[in-house]
């Protein structure tokens, strides 16, 4: 079974999104911007099913999801708080939290993982885009 088989379900997926696939020399490669995490779940969801504990190393999944900058964006923590960091990295200190749930302002994008944001309190610093959902105003 050929990779665009194995995967088809993914790679409709992401067509659907605007994701684009292009086959490499060490498997599929999945690129491209898709407007909310629940976009980008689902694309990891569906991979999960395919290939369960992720071991085929067949499949690149670079997805981000598009934010703004000076739009709202939502903590989507599995329940704990969200990290506001002096800088861009685990190893900076603490400088505030958002809770679960809470919708703060996306001040800029610092790289790919790390946003600069402002949270309800006036606190800024950085955290994980993992963690950050646009929100539809």
């Amino acid at each position: 079974m050929s990779l665009k088989e194995k995967y088809k379900e993914l790679i409709d997926a992401a067509n659907q999104y605007g994701v684009s696939v292009n086959e490499t020399a060490n498997g599929l490669k999945f690129e491209g911007t898709v407007s909310s995490a629940e976009a980008k779940n689902k694309l990891w969801e569906i991979y999960g099913k395919l290939d369960p504990n992720f071991k085929s190393a067949d499949v690149i999944l670079n997805v981000k999801v598009n934010a703004p900058v000076g739009s709202k964006v939502k903590v989507v923590t599995q329940q704990s708080n969200l990290n506001i960091r002096k800088g861009p990295g685990t190893d900076q200190p603490i400088v505030g939290k958002a809770a679960h749930g809470d919708v703060i302002t996306l001040v800029s994008k610092y790289n790919d993982q790390w946003w600069f944001v402002l949270d309800k309190d006036g606190e800024e610093g950085y955290s994980y885009a993992q963690y950050l959902e646009p929100v539809n105003e």
